[in-house]
């Protein structure tokens, strides 16, 4: 991955993204401020402790609009005042265990959220290339210890997942219902990542920030589901992988017969939770216990099969689980040692496409 070649394509494009505030949102804005792009950001007001207003990003944004992706009127006046020609979706409810105890705003967000989005663009003549985040909990499990490729079935039991399997739904019936005879003819896709990690994710029932939530206050640590399997990831991965399809589409290089995409890991990376918990405790000592009985029920093993990514984008994993995570006991220790934490988080980035360029 070039980072010349990057630049190249996205200095001055005009990209507009749901959700920005959120920390895969706070990530993907780090990467195109990097790459000279003219950013907008459409999501709710961040918590006071987030990535998005610890690397004061805001203030190399060109838009920055506090707005409830299921206010279709306010969302729509936004996207035609901007008039963007690369859109990234993010904006969603995104836990599990925030889906059990509220279901309907769940729902609401990630499904109609989706469908507000697309409804926007259909007569906006800019748009060029849109990406659809959703998730890799979106397949029917199987029993099969199998990675899941776009081919497998979708179909979600919890309601997170379900209402992600909905954003994927609505998402191709809008494609075939109304793209297909339009300049965004094989420009729309959804892309379903692994279980992503890295430095300044706060998010509540999250097996790395309570790992390092209890490095830092030094108290003990619960653990849920210690044998369920996922594909661990470091965020930077993913989301140069959408920006590779993203550009892609713009450029009309997409042929697709199926509008979804994996970026996963490498099989190295389908860890267990109490993998990931041994491997950090090499590096600091955490006490923890299991949490015997969990009423919310989640899959136990998810693994992602990313061949088309890798065929067609010439995207693979470059990471390693141990990799990703001393990336980020580094990017604990530096914060803590009062570095600025938007150098920390453009530091990684740029390593890692050095890192990509050179292993070509």
């Amino acid at each position: 991955m070039n980072f010349g070649l990057l630049k190249k394509f996205w200095k001055n494009k005009k990209v507009f993204i749901t959700g920005h505030t959120g920390f895969k949102g706070t990530w993907i804005c780090l990467i195109l401020n990097l790459l000279n792009s003219n950013i907008y950001g459409c999501s709710l007001k961040p918590f006071k402790k987030s990535l998005f207003n610890q690397t004061k990003i805001n203030k190399y944004l060109k838009g920055n609009f506090f707005v409830d992706i299921r206010n279709i009127k306010i969302l729509k006046k936004k996207l035609h005042n901007v008039k963007p020609e690369i859109i990234f979706h993010l904006a969603a409810q995104p836990l599990v265990t925030e889906s059990f105890k509220d279901p309907v705003k769940t729902f609401d967000t990630n499904i109609l959220g989706t469908v507000n989005l697309l409804e926007c663009i259909r007569d906006l003549k800019s748009v060029k290339s849109v990406v659809i985040i959703t998730t890799d909990k979106v397949y029917k499990i199987k029993k099969k210890n199998k990675a899941y490729s776009k081919k497998d079935e979708l179909g979600g039991v919890d309601p997170y997942s379900s209402s992600k399997v909905g954003a994927e739904i609505v998402t191709a019936s809008f494609i075939k219902s109304y793209f297909m005879k339009t300049n965004l003819k094989n420009r729309i896709s959804t892309a379903r990542a692994g279980n992503v990690i890295g430095g300044g994710d706060y998010s509540k029932n999250r097996l790395i920030p309570d790992i390092i939530n209890s490095i830092n206050r030094k108290k003990k640590l619960t653990v849920r589901n210690p044998s369920h399997v996922r594909p661990w990831q470091h965020v930077i991965e993913p989301l140069l992988g959408y920006l590779l399809l993203a550009e892609k589409q713009y450029k009309g290089k997409i042929v697709n017969r199926n509008f979804s995409w994996n970026f996963g890991p490498a099989k190295v990376g389908f860890k267990t939770v109490k993998y990931i918990v041994n491997e950090i405790k090499k590096f600091h000592k955490i006490k923890f216990s299991i949490k015997k009985k969990d009423t919310i029920r989640e899959t136990t093993i998810l693994k992602l099969n990313s061949s088309k990514a890798k065929k067609y984008l010439n995207w693979s994993s470059l990471w390693n689980i141990n990799r990703s995570l001393r990336q980020i006991i580094e990017w604990n220790y530096l914060a803590k040692k009062g570095y600025q934490i938007k150098s920390i988080c453009e530091n990684q980035i740029l390593m890692y496409l050095k890192e990509t360029q050179s292993r070509k």
